[in-house]
Order: structure tokens, then sequence, then C-alpha cells
């Protein structure tokens, strides 16, 4: 299956764990409802995300999300929103195509991640999901593991459109 595969190796140790956790992992966890997998993922205690409403202009965007619990009940909403629609094609393999995590910067104990969705995933009923918006992760190392510490979400892409 070459659908899933890491575009780091793993002699890219800081990247090759950063696409793990918020592309392998997270599809994952989310198509099996499952905020367990990833819920050790975040800096819970100062975690916060943007909902930028798909929108170019920045000073739409708002602090949807001040604090993890917040997050965790939406992504859980979605997960079980998703879980609950039927699909043509398997799901997982669709959700690796339409996501594309090859931009991520590391400084030291610091890293962005430019995480885009493009595409659509077929529904049973003949109808698309249309994927096509963007996140930027800010993340941190935390006792020697890459957390999540922030961010910016469901931004138009490409911006600016």
């Amino acid at each position: 299956m070459t659908y899933d595969r890491n575009p780091f190796p793993a002699g890219d140790a800081d990247r090759h764990a950063l696409w793990e956790m918020l592309v392998r992992r997270d599809i994952d966890a989310f198509i099996g409802q499952d905020w367990s997998m990833v819920e050790h993922d975040f800096v819970a205690e100062s975690f916060f995300g943007m909902h930028a409403h798909f929108l170019s202009n920045a000073d739409a965007w708002r602090l949807q999300f001040p604090r993890l619990d917040i997050y965790r009940d939406e992504w859980l909403r979605q997960a079980k929103e998703t879980a609950a629609t039927k699909f043509a094609e398997p799901l997982r393999e669709a959700l690796f195509r339409v996501t594309n995590m090859r931009d991520i910067d590391v400084d030291g104990d610091r890293a962005v991640l430019h995480k885009k969705f493009d595409g659509s995933v077929a529904k049973a009923d003949g109808s698309v999901d249309r994927l096509k918006w963007q996140t930027l992760y800010f993340c941190t190392r935390v006792g020697g593991s890459w957390k999540i510490a922030g961010f910016v979400g469901y931004m138009p892409h490409p911006l600016g459109s």
C-alpha cells in the first residue's frame, strides 16, 4: 500500500515523526472515532486553535477552540458525522490521497506544519465530498516527543481563493 507512505525517510526523524502524528495517526483515529489515539499528541494546558471558516480574510478568523476539550468535542462530532456517511470508495485510502503535508519547517524544538486537503471523496449516493482547505499546525517538542501546541485551520486552499 503506497497511498499511505510517509514521504519523509526515517533518517529525517523529526519530519517523519510529525507526519506520522498529523497524517497517519490523525486519519486512523478520525476514521475510528477514537480520540484516545491522539489525545496525548497535544500540549493540553496551553493548546488553542483558530478557525478560518474557509475565508481568506484573516480578520474573519476566530479563536473557536480556546481549549483542547472544545476542539476534542468538535473533532469527535465531525468524526461521527463522517462515520455515518456512506462512501463509494475506501475512506482511509481517499483521505490519504487528498492529504498533503510535505512542507514542515523545523527549528530546534519548534515546528510549523502545512497540511493541505485537495481532492474529492466519492459518496455512495453519487455525490462527492470536496476537501479543499489547509491548516497550519504549531508544534513543540516536549519530553522528547512532538506535540501540537495550536493551529490555524479550515483556511481556504489555496489561500486567497
